[in-house]
């Protein structure tokens, strides 16, 4: 069990040094692999200089799976080596095929110890200069790109602050600290609550075990407040928090305004990127995609193939004022489907 965490440490002086850093994602048969050759040639093209590793975590097979997790194209593990991504293959040994989303729980443990790392979701492209970025690595946060998906309120029982206490009591975590006072009470955002598009911490394997814990403890042992919360797929979102409060992290607005507005789009899918994301971030696909290496490799996911290079994505953002945009992205997701372009 983790230590009570106590107070937020100091933020570090505006003129430190950066400290170096690597970059972790996940990497697997299907649309990820693709996306992670995006991600590469995007870091690549963006920041040419960057003194880092891009360490594409793999899972391999074994009992936790129904089929081979791992990259089997040699054409897409040649392109991800030629854009200089390192490829590490771990095991899981808590999740696996039940809860995919796992991948970045056990991954961080394969991960080089003691080097600061910054975890990106493979669909994720790097948009500008990460260097721009004030990382404390001593002091972690994550995406605040998210909107209020868990936990779902019902009529007679608990709300958000006994069912988010009831975990923070479960691991000695203090509570009270993590609110932001900014926010009512018994609103979403009144709680700690992360994207796991990106966070980072000064050792992959400190931070790898504890998320490990925490994830694992509340599915297979949660307080009695979350008998009817759905757990899949937010038990990384649930977990998230908690363990980046147990380090002394939490809210940095700072750094998360930057990363997820600036210089990274956590895009999700690519009808999405498309149909909302500002101009540079498509000139930034659509360049990082455009060399022959990479094309012949990424049309091979139909997708991609009709998005990028068919014309479909250019379509898809006709749809749609940048300026204007619905609140909710289920209304996205809706107009596309109607226009047959939600493809993924």
């Amino acid at each position: 069990m983790a230590a009570k965490s106590t107070s937020k440490a100091a933020k570090k002086p505006a003129t430190a040094e950066p400290v170096p850093f690597n970059i972790v994602a996940v990497v697997q048969a299907g649309r990820l692999q693709y996306e992670a050759i995006l991600l590469a040639a995007s870091l690549r093209h963006t920041n040419p200089d960057f003194q880092g590793r891009l360490l594409l975590a793999e899972p391999q097979m074994n009992d936790r799976w129904d089929k081979n997790p791992a990259v089997v194209n040699p054409e897409v593990r040649d392109c991800l080596e030629m854009l200089g991504a390192e490829i590490i293959p771990f095991e899981n040994k808590v999740f696996g095929a039940e809860y995919p989303y796992g991948n970045k729980i056990e991954a961080l443990q394969s991960m080089p110890e003691g080097e600061p790392f910054v975890f990106l979701d493979t669909d994720t492209l790097v948009t500008g200069d990460l260097a721009e970025v004030p990382f404390d690595f001593d002091r972690p946060t994550a995406s605040m790109k998210r909107e209020g998906t868990w936990p779902t309120i019902e009529l007679y029982g608990p709300g958000y602050g006994q069912i988010w206490k009831s975990l923070y009591d479960k691991f000695g975590l203090d509570f009270d600290s993590s609110l932001d006072l900014t926010q009512p009470v018994e609103y979403w955002k009144h709680y700690l609550y992360f994207n796991a598009g990106f966070f980072y911490h000064r050792c992959p394997h400190e931070f790898g075990a504890r998320f490990v814990e925490y994830a694992q403890a509340i599915r297979d042992d949660p307080p009695e407040e979350l008998v009817c919360q759905t757990m899949t797929p937010w038990l990384d979102q649930v977990a998230l928090p908690l363990v980046i409060h147990s380090f002394g992290g939490g809210l940095q607005p700072e750094v998360s305004d930057v990363m997820d507005h600036e210089v990274t789009c956590h895009y999700r899918v690519i009808p999405m990127l498309y149909a909302r994301e500002r101009d540079h971030v498509v000139d930034v696909l659509e360049t990082v995609s455009a060399p022959n290496k990479i094309k012949k490799v990424v049309k091979q996911y139909e997708p991609l193939r009709r998005m990028i290079y068919q014309g479909k994505g250019q379509k898809a953002r006709a749809l749609f004022d940048r300026d204007n945009l619905p609140r909710r992205e289920q209304a996205l997701r809706n107009q596309l489907k109607r226009n047959k372009l939600w493809l993924r």
